[in-house]
């Protein structure tokens, strides 16, 4: 890309002003512009597209793109914007024209059994979200009759009913919009809609997707700036309810901060991972809104450096925005991403809206240099590393959801089974997840296949402690008669995982540790009950079996990992017998190699584990009181 040259006076941390964020916006936005049909709203960009067929695709490739060009032509009046700004509002009018040759189909209602596209509903709330951002520029240059174009259109889909998720707020955004313009909203139902969310808030800024345990960047992307805007479009930021939220969104912004590494590296977990910066969306609004709990230059050091880390690596450098992460990788993606999903990556540009002389570009960066943090009612401990690595262990979300269709088994996922995550790694995808080895204990069936995690139950986080238990499954049947209870208790860089298996048979156990990736197969060793993986840039994942584990091994992964095309896992394999087993291991995720000799001891009495540290640091923990909750549910 063509960039302005690094001012490390203004911007000590990264190098980056508002301009290489302009720069860098056009860029991404002349890619789309490049594969243009004659009107914009048929734009076919490469890659894959779903089942809801090219034209579904190309509305979603204009409308999350909609979510960069918004802020930048509100932001800046030059011919550069000018150009953005006739070539969406060509677009949007020729796709809400339902007698144009390049017509959005309609979207329909997200109850069973659900005959036609449904996605549509989410392009009309990014397309409130973005008319709401370039209203003065796009909205205002408009006329009458084609106001109410796209009004009719938005109207459609704001009387919907969709999935018990994030999805809440679409319709509600597109009812948003229209009333900040006096339109008809007749058959709406925003309202409710916002507080169905408002109810699944747990605790210093976060939101389950729904009402069971999916926890993730959709806080981010969606959640929280989907909110803020409605409570802005509605009038409604100085109500109780608008107040509070801007609480909510403030205390956000500080534990979000603890997910990004140094670095610049997200935390790499939960869904639709291909959205990459659309995780500083919720940032932004807090800045624009004065909730922000960062500093205007721990602000944008934090930004920047998100930014930076997927441009240095080549993210839309001469290509539209593809599926993957800082690589190409298409299992990172749900079965609903197409050729234009990864746009939703604009909405994380929303500070270009604010001026040059706004404090968040004007102001000094100032370093930033992330917490720990535990979110109990998440079940999550966050850790930062010495080395710049961040991890989290994940003890309170999954991707389990209440049955609303018969027969599915629960939709389980690597990027919310694992029992831990970081900025620095990916989980197995693909037959990596069918194998179920990394950052999981699995009990192997009868049939050789691992067992699944499931939804995670008797969840508890304190401290340096997080504990939960959960019935083992596949395909959504439980083993039978086992219950598992694990804990991950953190000391530094380190961390113990230990499992209280109970069951009413003998199983074959093995537990795998982080998948390190990268171009070339990592080297690996394993000795006795010590496996380790090193990559070639020393990133290293190591486990050390301390108690009821009998080998170690090294398994090899190839195609199944978003940092790199070959991995390895760490791996412990033993075997539980009937009654009651205690497994406990050490692990470590480090940016070099480590000795892990003598870091950590371990004694079992019955379901009870205590743990010394070599720092003299001492932990004690009953595993059997997470089983109860469980057993007595069954």
């Amino acid at each position: 890309m063509d960039l302005p040259a690094e001012d490390r006076a203004l911007s000590p941390v990264t190098g980056w002003t508002r301009g290489h964020w302009a720069a860098v916006g056009h860029e991404w936005l002349a890619q789309v512009r490049r594969f243009s049909s004659p009107l914009g709203a048929a734009t076919r960009l490469p890659g894959r597209a779903t089942g809801d067929g090219e034209r579904r695709e190309s509305m979603e490739a204009v409308g999350r793109s909609f979510l960069l060009a918004a802020p930048l032509v509100a932001g800046a009046d030059d011919a550069a914007s000018d150009e953005v700004l006739a070539w969406y509002a060509r677009a949007l009018l020729a796709g809400t024209d339902p007698d144009g040759p390049e017509a959005w189909p309609l979207g329909v209602t997200c109850r069973f059994p659900v005959t036609g596209v449904t996605n549509n509903i989410v392009e009309a709330a990014n397309i409130a979200f973005g008319l709401h951002v370039s209203r003065d520029r796009l909205w205002a240059g408009l006329t009458r009759p084609e106001r109410a174009r796209i009004a009719s259109w938005l109207r459609h889909h704001a009387r919907l009913e969709v999935w018990h998720n994030n999805w809440q707020l679409f319709p509600a955004m597109a009812e948003g919009f229209l009333r900040s313009v006096d339109e008809d909203v007749t058959g709406c139902i925003g309202e409710r809609n916002v507080a169905r969310v408002e109810s699944w808030y747990l605790e210093q800024g976060w939101y389950t997707d729904g009402p069971e345990h999916a926890l993730d960047h959709y806080n981010a992307w969606a959640i929280h700036p989907y909110l803020w805007a409605w409570y802005e479009m509605t009038g409604r930021t100085g109500t109780p309810e608008g107040i509070r939220h801007r609480e909510r969104l403030h205390d956000f912004t500080a534990s979000f901060s603890d997910l990004v590494a140094p670095d610049g590296s997200l935390l790499h977990m939960g869904r639709s991972l291909t959205y990459r910066t659309a995780a500083l969306a919720a940032v932004w609004c807090a800045e624009l809104s004065g909730a922000n709990a960062l500093t205007p230059g721990r602000t944008r050091a934090l930004a920047s450096g998100v930014l930076r880390r997927f441009v240095d690596a080549g993210v839309g450098a001469g290509e539209p925005l593809g599926l993957g992460w800082l690589r190409p990788h298409e299992p990172i993606a749900q079965a609903y991403s197409g050729f234009g999903s990864p746009y939703l990556a604009g909405i994380g540009f929303l500070g270009l809206a604010l001026p040059a002389s706004a404090p968040v570009w004007a102001e000094d960066e100032e370093p930033r240099v992330p917490g720990p943090r535990t979110i109990p009612r998440a079940g999550w401990i966050l850790t930062p590393q010495s080395d710049g690595i961040v991890r989290l262990a994940n003890h309170g979300s999954d991707h389990c959801e209440i049955p609303v269709e018969p027969t599915r088994p629960d939709p389980d996922d690597p990027h919310y089974a694992k029992l831990g995550y970081s900025t620095h790694t990916a989980p197995g995808t693909g037959p990596a997840f069918e194998e179920g080895i990394d950052g999981h204990l699995a009990l192997i069936g009868d049939d050789g296949r691992a067992s699944r995690r499931g939804p995670i139950r008797a969840m508890r986080a304190e401290g340096p402690v997080a504990a939960s238990a959960h019935i083992p499954q596949r395909d959504g049947i439980p083993f039978p008669g086992v219950t598992v209870a694990s804990a991950t208790i953190v000391e530094g860089d380190l961390e113990i995982r230990a499992h209280l298996v109970r069951s009413d048979r003998p199983w074959p156990v093995r537990e795998g540790g982080w998948q390190i990736a990268g171009d070339d197969a990592p080297a690996a060793a394993s000795s006795g009950l010590a496996a380790s993986a090193t990559n070639a840039n020393g990133l290293t994942g190591a486990i050390v079996g301390l108690t009821g584990w009998s080998s170690a091994e090294i398994a090899r992964v190839d195609g199944s990992d978003a940092f790199g095309p070959r991995a390895a896992v760490p791996v412990l394999r033993g075997s539980v017998p009937a009654g009651e087993t205690l497994l406990v291991s050490l692990h470590a995720l480090s940016a070099a190699p480590r000795d892990l000799a003598g870091a950590a001891e371990a004694a079992v009495s019955g379901t009870s584990l205590t743990v010394r540290w070599a720092t003299g640091r001492t932990h004690e923990i009953d595993l059997a009181a997470f089983l109860w909750p469980v057993l007595s549910s069954r």
